[in-house]
């Protein structure tokens, strides 16, 4: 089972490393639930596979080249957990002062919830 999760997890970062939406979820359950936590605090939470894909439709546009690569994965029950290295060139100017060109680099957390072989939730942390 653990070698089914990291294959349909590394064709999640490898559709977001293409701008290929479908590719990201095609392992998605249709109720997806997407997080995203910042300094401890969730900043957005997408609920179904359309706004979910909504979401990753607009971001599509911030950045010119963007790369999520796992560094560490752990197992345990219906959840796994990976490590991430991401790095992006902007696309745009960003209202918080970072620019068109910049690059951007952060590590991170992702966890991954599966019932049936489909993604349930996904939780990235940085």
């Amino acid at each position: 089972m653990s070698n089914q999760r990291k294959k349909i997890i590394q064709n999640y970062l490898d559709g977001y490393n293409n701008f290929d939406i479908d590719k990201m979820t095609i392992d998605f359950s249709d109720e997806i639930v997407f997080q995203n936590m910042q300094n401890g605090k969730v900043n957005m939470t997408l609920y179904g596979i359309a706004e979910f894909k909504q979401q990753a439709e607009q971001t599509k546009s911030y950045f010119e080249s963007r790369e999520q690569k796992m560094t560490f994965i752990s197992h345990s029950d219906d959840k796994t957990e990976i490590e991430i290295e991401y790095s992006a060139v902007l696309a745009i100017d960003f209202s918080n002062g970072l620019k068109k060109g910049e690059k951007i680099v952060l590590k991170g957390i992702s966890i991954f919830m599966f019932k049936d072989n489909k993604i349930m939730q996904i939780t990235d942390i940085s």
